[in-house]
């Protein structure tokens, strides 16, 4: 497909293809960029009209602000259309066990996005629905790196002694802890124990 500038006319005619088609429109290759470059000139062009002080530019200002509100209305249209599409082809690839060749009008990004809804669609459906047809129970097996959900620092606990009072404070995972009172044996998660450790108002325990 031509390159093509991107307007809000041509933001638009995408957005109406993709609409009305049910097959998966093409975009240009350098979509994602060159609709990054248009939305920064808009606000280069928003920030340079804000700094004049007319009656005419209160009116451009406005006229320009709702411009690159509409934009965005556009592009996330767009983008949910063909999140959904994907979706559904990824449904269709799993279930025949077929790649369709309409994968071809995906961007880069898309590609990616695809093959792991896919990846992650065929290991459940072996690990449940091919179990439960076996008379077995499910068993997830190679679960994709993309859903695993690492584990978190905050996980990681440390038993320590509370030295002195302590108010209650926000830690750097933004959870509230405390008030603490010396002596109070407490479990924190092991950044923040380490920290109050080395503020010496507490002592580790393990």
């Amino acid at each position: 497909m031509a390159e093509k500038i991107i307007t809000y006319d041509t933001l638009y005619e995408f957005l109406r293809k993709e609409k009305y088609q049910n097959e998966l429109q093409s975009l240009p290759l350098t979509f994602f960029h060159d609709v990054v470059n248009y939305l920064n000139e808009k606000e280069a062009i928003l920030k340079s009209q804000k700094e004049k002080n007319s009656i005419f530019s209160s009116v451009e200002t406005q006229k320009t602000a709702k411009q690159i509100e509409n934009i965005k209305k556009i592009i996330r249209e767009l983008y949910e259309r063909r999140e959904m599409k994907i979706i559904n082809i990824s449904l269709l690839n799993s279930r025949s066990n077929i790649q369709k060749q309409e994968t071809a009008s995906l961007l880069p990004e898309e590609r990616k996005l695809l093959k792991e809804l896919q990846n992650t669609l065929n290991v459940y459906k072996e690990g449940i629905l091919s179990k439960l047809l076996l008379n077995q129970l499910p068993d997830i097996k190679n679960e994709p790196k993309s859903i695993k959900t690492p584990k978190k620092e905050t996980e990681i606990t440390k038993l320590v002694r509370i030295l002195n009072p302590i108010p209650k404070f926000m830690g750097s995972d933004m959870n509230i802890y405390g008030p603490f009172e010396g002596e109070d044996l407490v479990k924190l998660p092991k950044k923040i124990a380490q920290l109050l450790i080395k503020k010496k108002k507490a002592q580790s325990l393990k």
